[in-house]
């Protein structure tokens, strides 16, 4: 007989489950971050303040997710309603050294941090005698050795914590399956708590998919997905030149490999929100030779969540959804109503690349291109669904 074919351990994502993630701006005081919030959002939260936590309260806005493809269907549909994918985005307050050990406002702020699903870590590369630095002058690498340290300090508190508690509990023994599950997430515990402490971040380990089940529950700070972002003066940013950048560069290849690090000007940025057109906004763009790093900011932390979209089209409406990567058709179906993941039963389906080569439905149609899919369907991103479910048992 030919040997049992060995099943894959199903793959369990770091983070919260679901579709509806945020993300967090970090960074220590005056690096340009609830500026750079007022940009991203186009919301006002009246002038920053230029002193250590002005930002007290993390303020909160939904940005729009800039995509052709969701512009190209509403162009196409010509809906009476347009909805696009959003992302949420948190304005965290400043860090500061000793943050972890409650320096400043630093246990708020670490909590904060701690109910986001990725952050968007701000760093200073410009020099202003008007913006004062919480450290004294610019220098980045300090900077993101301070943040990367306050947040891994705090992470072996919840862990040791953690570990404690687990530790009161299989002292008792015995040899129950509960008991061999507790010792198994202390043996977890422990090699997580050696892992931080010998300086890494916990999302950079390719932990078991049992691993990850016993990391999630703990909320970990630098188990969150992380984009790096390069604050720079706004004559750096056009000519994308600065002192600073190669060796930011290389600190990220050494402790965070693999993590986007993107250049923007914060300054930049809010100048072009004060143009009264979008259009207005693009000819200074054009005129200087550059563009806005802030649609790609937005489209970079999607892609590290693991985000997706499916879409509904018609003439009523055009709408784009948000979905984690790897969902199933009834669980998509639920996105849109919690009724339609319980009364699934199939969906018609068809990519927006299929539709855009052809042109229209009919022509999707006549070159057989619909599909029709159950539930083990696993969405596509951008997919173009129609869902069919039962009447909801009232």
């Amino acid at each position: 007989m030919p040997p049992k074919k060995k099943e894959e351990e199903k793959k369990v994502l770091l983070g919260r489950p679901g579709n509806s993630l945020k993300s967090g701006i970090v960074g220590l005081a005056n690096v340009g971050k609830s500026t750079l919030f007022q940009a991203i959002t186009k919301c006002s939260l009246g002038n920053p303040a230029n002193f250590p936590y002005a930002t007290i309260e993390p303020e909160e806005a939904r940005v729009i997710v800039p995509d052709a493809r969701f512009d190209w269907l509403c162009e196409k549909y010509q809906p009476k309603s347009k909805v696009p994918a959003n992302l949420t985005v948190y304005d965290i307050a400043g860090l500061t050294r000793g943050a972890s050990t409650g320096a400043g406002l630093g246990n708020a702020f670490l909590s904060h941090i701690r109910a986001v699903d990725a952050i968007f870590q701000v760093v200073r590369c410009f020099d202003d005698a008007e913006i004062i630095h919480v450290e004294g002058d610019v220098d980045p690498i300090r900077d993101l050795n301070i943040i990367s340290e306050e947040l891994r300090i705090k992470d072996i508190e919840f862990v040791e914590k953690d570990l404690e508690n687990l530790k009161k509990q299989t002292r008792r023994g015995g040899q129950s399956l509960e008991m061999k599950k507790l010792k198994e997430e202390e043996a977890t515990v422990e090699k997580i708590l050696a892992w931080l402490k010998d300086g890494k971040d916990v999302r950079k380990e390719n932990w078991t998919p049992k691993e990850v089940e016993v990391i999630n529950p703990l909320f970990l700070l630098t188990a969150k997905p992380v984009v790096y972002l390069v604050n720079l003066s706004e004559k750096d940013y056009i000519r994308q030149k600065n002192k600073h950048l190669p060796k930011i560069a290389e600190w990220v290849k050494e402790h965070a490999t693999g993590d986007p690090l993107l250049p923007l000007s914060v300054a930049f940025e809010e100048r072009l929100t004060r143009f009264e057109t979008e259009a207005e906004a693009l000819e200074e763009c054009k005129k200087l030779g550059t563009k806005s790093a802030l649609p790609k900011i937005v489209t970079t932390m999607r892609q590290i969540l693991g985000l997706g979209s499916f879409f509904t089209t018609g003439a009523d409406e055009v709408r784009q959804w948000t979905i984690r990567k790897g969902t199933k058709a009834p669980q998509a179906a639920g996105v849109i109503h919690g009724d339609f993941e319980k009364t699934f039963i199939q969906c018609i389906v068809y990519n927006y690349e299929v539709l855009k080569e052809l042109g229209d439905e009919a022509e999707v149609k006549a070159k057989g291109k619909v599909m029709t899919k159950g539930k083990d369907y696993v969405v596509e991103d951008g997919d173009i669904i129609l869902i069919k479910a039962g009447a909801a048992k009232s």
